[in-house]
């Protein structure tokens, strides 16, 4: 299967954001690609005013996500928030297109490095996954990667490959981490992780203050066998890349740790 990873700056208003979503599709349309990913916060970016951003899944950001979807006749994942009831906001990933219908809750938020996401996103509690042409893609967003459980009971589900979606603070050795544990990831789960990640806005000639992340780039296609396949540098990019369950199968043969694990829920 061919996919793309959007590799976007989003700024702090949904409809100009939307407009980067449709740019960004129908590039990857045209290299054939049939599963489209942008990264988390593809509707509104960290440190904008994320409650008066939101909007249900049902509401007009996603209502035309699904139409460009449609117009392009493939599925797309892409970052959003959403009202969550108690002065807060659900940090979701929306996979639509193609017959898929699917919404997932990011479940680790982001308490680290002096950010509390805590504070403005309600976490999540439930793994999702979806199928698109036999090939079963679960969902995680950005600091998710920390928690290799996630990955593995995705897995041991029946995924073939996680689609993580980030906006990944900045700081020293971050970029060191983020691709260290994205291959560490794909080994724990004998998975392909196509890690989409929000551009680095200084990349760009943007000013960026303050604790909120942002994004750094480095998206990233991983193998099952943790070799890095294909990345982007920190500048907004488009990736595509070719992936099969050809691969999962032969790591899952070489390396079976998901039927040797002990302790895995």
């Amino acid at each position: 299967m061919r996919v793309a990873l959007c590799q976007i700056s989003s700024t702090g208003d949904p409809a100009t954001n939307l407009g980067l979503v449709a740019d960004a599709v129908a590039r990857a349309a045209a290299a054939g690609a049939r599963l489209v990913v942008l990264p988390e916060a593809a509707m509104a970016r960290f440190g904008s005013d994320l409650a008066a951003a939101a909007q249900e899944v049902d509401g007009p950001w996603a209502s035309g996500v699904r139409g460009i979807a449609r117009e392009h006749g493939v599925v797309v994942v892409a970052g959003m928030f959403a009202p969550a009831g108690d002065r807060r906001v659900r940090n979701l990933l929306l996979a639509t297109g193609g017959g898929v219908e699917a919404v997932y809750q990011k479940i680790h938020v982001y308490d680290a490095f002096g950010y509390r996401e805590s504070d403005s996103v309600q976490p999540g509690s439930e793994p999702v996954s979806f199928e698109v042409d036999g090939f079963r893609f679960g969902l995680a967003t950005c600091y998710d990667v920390r928690f290799p459980e996630l990955f593995r009971r995705l897995a041991a589900g029946g995924a073939d490959a996680v689609l993580l979606c980030a906006s990944w603070g900045a700081g020293a050795g971050k970029r060191e981490q983020w691709e260290l544990l994205t291959r560490a990831r794909a080994l724990d789960s004998t998975s392909w992780v196509l890690a989409c990640g929000q551009a680095d806005p200084a990349a760009s000639g943007e000013e960026v203050s303050g604790a909120a992340p942002r994004g750094i780039g480095r998206s990233a296609v991983v193998a099952p066998d943790g070799r890095t396949v294909a990345a982007l540098d920190s500048a907004p990019g488009l990736l595509v890349a070719d992936i099969d369950t050809e691969a999962v199968a032969a790591a899952r043969t070489a390396i079976p740790v998901l039927r040797n694990a002990r302790l895995l829920p």
